[in-house]
């Protein structure tokens, strides 16, 4: 059978017999003598397709290797006339002739099995490799390889008039010329190696074309970031706007060269070698990242970060970074090497609104560059890669480890000595912060908050591009009234009652927005914000969660505890005054802040069931399962505690309290809308029956200041201990709101929560002054009531009863009426009277006496 030159039919039948003849050789023949008859046989003899044909299986047996016949060594060889022929290269003329497992000789003869079904494909094969041969013409007849042809039969008459068809037109080949290669391997290397220079081809079209679009660095010198990022307030009022944009420029001779340095080394230490791409730089930071399995160098160069921050955004792609390689090498072409640090100083972000290193010096130590220490300025260097991770105002321990990294290279890079470094990273990290020059903030604390709960909800990769509008949802006419009674809290009441700060909470009970925020009484002077930030113990107002737990375990509000002197596990609750009142309702110890039946209501409820009521309400601190729980002495915010009150309010549904309705890009596409749903937490009934008893401490107890004249008021005062804080959280139907007053340093104060309260009756006497008044839910049937939750009571190891522990740390009987100790009278110590000026008082009228006029 022949196909244009190609005798394939005669290239197996001689491959056949060359085995057959070789195999039978070596059964027959000793191990040091090649086989005789294998000699004459040659790829190109004639053979009739008659003869090839009808082969049969049982033929094939012929060509199967006794097991047992003995394997020739590999050193020998065979020689055939077939292997001294033209269609051989001369590397061949000598091959092994089987290997001593046998196994390559059993694999061909296997492999020829499958003769049939390749012969029965050449028509197939003729139309798929037509165009090719018929260049060829009859130069070279080519080896076929007939393992890549699909396994498709014909019929064996078609087969048959192909095959003789084939042979008629075939030509006799002249031996002399030389043939084209037939092996698989030169075919693929052909293939592979078109396919690389295509590939390459369209790489430089690619480049050549990136390169052509590439914008003018000359822009650099006039470059101003799109970005901002703008607060507004619920009536579009803007709050706050930032620019993304640098504030202080500084020539580079103005920036210390200590600090150039320290940004060299950590980002860039071969920035004076390379030519904009650092590709030794790209493999070592490769190898010390994965050595130190942390991000402790980056591959990119300045010139590439500059040509980032200008002309690219944050898109992770080839593309992108093939543009911003071809950038910095364009910039390094057309700019020196000082230009290039100077723009790179005055764009990079470094976090906190800061643009450059001028912004940065000043937003982090209040300084300018030229009086950073070298601690600080490191602290700087290390920013870049994150700054909002490694910002010391965020992550102190972050950054400080971040530094001193950045010290070490410094080190390394012989910038500094060791005994600097070592000096440098004895240094806490000592931050002062100052807010970026010209911004325009009003409600500040409500801003800053605004500004830390924006990543939850935005990627930092939106942040980082700027150009953001956030709409918020403070009332501004609720926020200048809470700004104004946090002032006079603090003027007033905290002058007389020794306290320094104050913070004011206030939300809508229906959606969980926050109305109004204030954190202190200046931002100026501490940017401090102690309705999210400070953590303190929330005293009695905890009383209220405890309580609603007790009415979900389906306690009733007139189950009676005995007000008592009593030890429980070694731990001795007392009321104000140490004094004890014997039997009480639940209603009544609630309205009264008994402390001794709050804790034995916790005890009845059980550590878990209240502590997880309370995380459903709203508190996200740590709560600790000890007695003293039902006292507050596990420390909470402000923020958390009044929106734990407002899921009472909500009657059981908690909405997670928030600031942020909406977020637009600088294109105007909402990146993030806000969707809380209410769920809930606690049941009607029991959510009611807590309401009615907070009314009851607000009509007939401690919270009495707290009253308003058109509308019923429920909730709770609290005093840490040592009235260290003084608190107040209240709500009508609509609206909830916290109140706290105390010292940063937690210095005792010596006021009362009742001035919580009163200032809370301040704010919402004149922010829902005119909104419709709404009554709470009426006090359910609680005859038959089940609860929601199950109670799981705390079983303690010991208590004693009737005893107390006194001030020597002994256990002694409680002595209702003790007799007053007897302190010998000393003479107080003279101090020189406070000078007063007299107050100005205007001279009463005297009307003259009269007088006669004379003549």
């Amino acid at each position: 059978m022949r196909f244009e030159g190609l005798n394939v039919a005669e290239f197996f039948s001689n491959i056949k017999d060359t085995l057959s003849k070789v195999t039978n050789a070596i059964s027959g023949n000793s191990d040091r003598e090649p086989p005789k008859d294998a000699k004459g046989n040659k790829l190109n003899s004639p053979e009739s397709e008659a003869e090839f044909s009808p082969r049969t299986r049982d033929e094939r047996s012929e060509y199967v290797v006794s097991e047992d016949a003995a394997p020739l060594e590999e050193s020998e060889y065979l020689e055939s006339e077939y292997l001294e022929s033209e269609y051989l290269e001369p590397e061949y003329a000598r091959y092994p002739i089987v290997n001593r497992n046998w196994q390559g000789l059993k694999r061909l003869i296997a492999w020829l099995e499958i003769e049939p079904q390749v012969t029965s494909l050449q028509t197939k094969g003729k139309e798929l490799l037509r165009p090719g041969l018929s260049l060829l013409g009859t130069k070279s007849p080519q080896k076929s390889d007939s393992s890549e042809l699909p396994e498709k039969s014909a019929s064996p008459n078609t087969q048959l008039q192909i095959n003789t068809a084939l042979e008629e037109n075939s030509a006799p080949q002249e031996n002399t010329k030389k043939r084209i290669p037939r092996r698989p391997k030169f075919w693929i290397s052909l293939g592979v190696a078109s396919i690389g220079g295509g590939a390459l081809i369209y790489g430089l079209w690619i480049l050549y074309t990136l390169d052509k679009g590439l914008p003018d660095v000359n822009d650099l010198s006039a470059f101003n970031r799109d970005g901002t990022l703008t607060i507004k307030a619920a009536d579009n009022t803007i709050l706050l706007q930032s620019g993304p944009a640098t504030r202080d420029k500084l020539q580079l001779k103005e920036i210390p060269e200590l600090l150039v340095k320290a940004f060299i080394s950590i980002e860039d230490r071969r920035f004076y070698q390379h030519r904009g791409v650092d590709y030794q730089g790209i493999v070592r930071s490769i190898v010390s990242n994965l050595i130190a399995r942390d991000l402790v160098q980056g591959g990119s160069t300045i010139t590439q970060q500059l040509a980032r921050v200008v002309f690219l955004n944050q898109e992770r792609s080839i593309r992108r970074k093939v543009r911003e390689a071809l950038l910095a090498q364009k910039i390094e072409r057309e700019l020196s090497k000082d230009q290039v640090l100077e723009r790179y100083l005055n764009l990079v972000y470094l976090g906190s609104d800061a643009y450059g290193v001028a912004d940065a010096a000043l937003v982090f130590f209040s300084k300018t560059v030229d009086k950073l220490t070298l601690a600080e300025m490191a602290t700087l260097a290390g920013l870049p890669p994150a700054p909002s991770e490694y910002s010391p105002l965020v992550n102190p321990d972050i950054a400080k480890q971040r530094r001193n990294l950045v010290l070490k290279q410094m080190q390394e890079a012989k910038v500094i000595t060791d005994a600097e470094a070592k000096e440098a990273m004895a240094e806490p990290i000592a931050v002062k912060p100052s807010p970026p020059k010209r911004f325009k903030v009003v409600a500040p604390y409500f801003a800053s908050y605004i500004r830390k709960e924006l990543p939850r909800y935005v990627s930092q990769d939106a942040l980082e591009a700027g150009g953001l509008t956030v709409e918020t949802t403070v009332d501004l006419k609720w926020q200048k009234i809470a700004e104004k009674v946090v002032k006079d809290a603090i003027e007033v009441d905290g002058r007389r009652q020794g306290f320094e700060q104050a913070a004011l909470v206030s939300m809508d009970t229906k959606t969980g927005e926050v109305k109004a925020l204030v954190g202190g009484g200046n931002f100026k002077e501490s940017e401090f914000n102690r309705a999210t930030q400070a953590l303190r113990q929330p005293g009695s107002t905890f009383k209220g969660l405890v309580y609603a737990a007790a009415m979900a375990a389906g306690f009733s509000p007139y189950d009676g505890y005995e007000d008592e002197p009593i030890i429980i596990d070694g731990y001795q609750p007392n009321n104000y005054g140490k004094k004890f009142s014997g039997w009480r309702s639940m209603s009544d110890a609630l309205t009264r802040s008994v402390n001794v039946v709050a804790v034995k209501v916790l005890m009845d409820v059980g550590f878990e069931p209240t502590i997880k009521l309370a995380n459903d309400m709203g508190i996200k601190s740590k709560l600790s399962p000890i007695y003293s729980l039902a006292l507050g002495s596990s420390e909470v915010n402000l923020l958390e505690l009044t929106n734990a009150y407002g899921t009472l309010a909500s009657q059981g549904n908690f909405i997670e309290a928030h600031g942020i309705k909406r977020v637009i890009n600088q294109r105007g596409d909402v990146i993030y809308q806000a969707n809380f749903k209410p769920k809930r937490v606690l049941d009607k009934d029991s959510a009611a029956i807590t309401t009615w008893m907070l009314e009851g401490v607000v009509q007939d107890g401690t919270g009495g200041p707290a009253a308003l004249n058109d509308r019923a008021v429920a909730g709770k005062t609290g005093t840490s201990e040592n009235v260290r804080d003084l608190w107040f959280i209240g709500y009508i139907p609509q609206v909830v709101t916290g109140v706290w007053l105390g010292n940063d340093d937690n210095y005792p104060t010596w006021g009362t929560s009742g001035t919580a309260a009163y200032n809370w009756r301040d704010f919402m006497n004149q922010a829902v002054k005119g909104m419709p008044v709404e009554k709470f839910p009426k006090l359910p049937e609680l005859e038959g009531r089940k609860g929601s939750i199950k109670a799981k009571p705390v079983q303690p190891k010991r208590i004693i009863r009737g005893m107390i522990v006194n001030e020597d740390g002994a256990i002694v009987p409680y002595n209702p009426n003790p007799q007053p100790k007897y302190y010998p009278p000393q003479e107080p110590a003279y101090q020189e009277p406070a000078y007063e000026e007299p107050a100005y008082q205007e001279p009463a009228y005297q009307e003259p006496a009269y007088q006669e006029p004379g003549y």
